[in-house]
């Protein structure tokens, strides 16, 4: 007995002091073999998923100009190489003259990718079509630009050397068949930003679903009313949600990797993240409505948020990324998602409470002043709806609220704040210089802060965690 002890706390000394890894248990499976069984036998059946050609190619073309994976990392790289930012609607700028040079010769490569992509494109489909299609769009020279030239060294040192960013392929589109829905996808999907950083995965899909400024108000009442959130609560997430897409909307190109809902709940590298935890909270509080629109079709999900889905050829079961990566590579799956989206309110429901517990800015913060700490919650200072909509909008977007701590100490410090709560009379100030995507300081729809607008308009955008705000097809 004493050997027996003196072994397990040597064993637990080792652990502790890094000499041995803990062993870490894989996920336990969810689905029984003759649920394997039953989904697979579902999706096997004829006309549940189809490959084709797009119907628009004869006159879009069967090869289009996309923009490349590689080419989108290399410039999120190169961004992050030359400490510059932006939302992801818009092109980081220049910090200095040195990358004003910079700028030039990756524009100027751009433009020449673009055209040489175009002209691969025309020539490919006139040998298939006999028609010079697509025509150039206005994110291609109208006339045939010049080689970028050499490579500034310093670029070349900094970022490394860029691979082509924009290629000519065949987009693929993709029927999945429900009992009572089919929805259809393109693959390759042709964003709006020749420039996009986010762009991760050519197989992906996506669809803006029903745009919730589009649905009727007696809807959306009913939808917010069964979720049970307040009128004021379901004016700020409306009003965020306009930037992301519908309750059907689903997302698999970009560095969110999976992305659901109308607050694009995603689920990141790890195959988990929001999503996950939205998941978990429709699982927990509706079981037999998460079976009917979720678990029936080979999507569950894991205690601690990893996502858990059947391969629905091999009946294999995946977590985690690599649960992400066969929603990616398999438009069925995400179909399932945006099935859901469309046709239960439960689901939507779980959307909104997820969205309320996940992202509404009721952080607690702590700032220093002098020789004292303030702490307190974000709500205690940020009281209206329209500073509440443009905190929710980074916290959505990026994953958290920064810069809101440096902007609160640096609105304290200034004005000798000794009370948190004191802060509450500079929400104008720290609201205008916290805005990213949106001004939410010209809705009117929403309540707005006390005070004076400021002059100057201070934002520091950055994107570290969600894939929120979509290029434009």
């Amino acid at each position: 007995m004493r050997t027996q002890f003196l072994l397990a706390f040597q064993l637990v000394a080792a652990i502790s002091f890094g000499q041995v890894k803990p062993v870490v248990l894989p996920p336990a499976p969810q689905f029984t073999a003759d649920e394997k069984s039953k989904i697979i036998d579902y999706w096997s059946q004829p006309g549940r998923y189809q490959i084709t050609t797009p119907a628009d190619a004869i006159d879009k073309g069967l090869w289009q100009v996309r923009l490349t994976v590689r080419g989108s990392q290399w410039l999120m790289a190169y961004n992050k190489a030359r400490k510059v930012s932006a939302p992801p609607t818009q092109n980081a700028q220049p910090a200095n003259e040195l990358q004003q040079g910079w700028e030039s010769w990756v524009v100027a490569k751009l433009n020449r990718d673009r055209w040489d992509a175009l002209v691969a494109a025309q020539d490919a489909n006139e040998r298939i079509l006999g028609k010079r299609v697509p025509n150039p769009d206005k994110t291609i020279p109208s006339a045939e630009p010049p080689q970028p030239g050499p490579i500034p060294d310093a670029l070349l040192a900094l970022a490394g050397d860029p691979p082509k960013f924009a290629e000519a392929t065949v987009p693929m589109e993709k029927d999945v068949t429900f009992d009572d829905v089919t929805l259809t996808y393109q693959d390759n999907v042709r964003v709006s930003n020749p420039r996009y950083t986010y762009y991760r995965f050519s197989q992906g899909v996506n669809s803006e679903g029903v745009a919730v400024k589009e649905m009727s108000t007696e809807r959306l009442d009913h939808l917010f009313r069964l979720a049970d959130v307040s009128e004021s609560e379901a004016k700020i997430m409306r009003a965020v949600s306009i930037l992301e897409g519908g309750f059907d909307a689903i997302n698999t190109y970009d560095t969110g990797f999976v992305s659901v809902g109308f607050i694009q709940f995603a689920c990141l590298r790890e195959g988990a993240g929001s999503l996950g935890e939205m998941m978990i909270e429709y699982k927990n509080n509706n079981p037999d409505d998460f079976q009917r629109d979720l678990r029936q079709y080979g999507i569950d999900v894991q205690p601690n948020g990893l996502l858990d889905v059947l391969d629905l050829q091999t009946g294999a079961e995946l977590f985690g990324p690599d649960a992400a990566q066969k929603i990616i590579e398999d438009a069925r799956l995400i179909a399932v998602f945006q099935r859901a989206g469309l046709k239960s309110d439960s689901f939507i429901a779980a959307q909104i409470r997820s969205a309320k517990n996940q992202f509404f800015p009721n952080d607690t913060i702590s700032v220093s002043v002098g020789n004292q700490t303030l702490t307190g919650r974000v709500s205690d200072i940020i009281k209206s709806e329209a500073g509440l909509a443009t905190l929710m909008d980074r916290k959505v977007n990026t994953g958290h609220l920064d810069p809101l701590l440096s902007v609160v100490t640096d609105v304290a410090r200034s004005s000798n704040i000794q009370d948190f709560s004191d802060l509450a009379n500079h929400e104008m100030e720290i609201v205008q210089r916290m805005k990213y995507r949106k001004n939410y300081l010209d809705d009117s729809t929403l309540t707005q802060p006390v005070g004076d607008r400021l002059s100057r308009n201070v934002t520091n955008p950055s994107r570290k965690g969600k894939r929120g705000s979509r290029g434009g097809g």
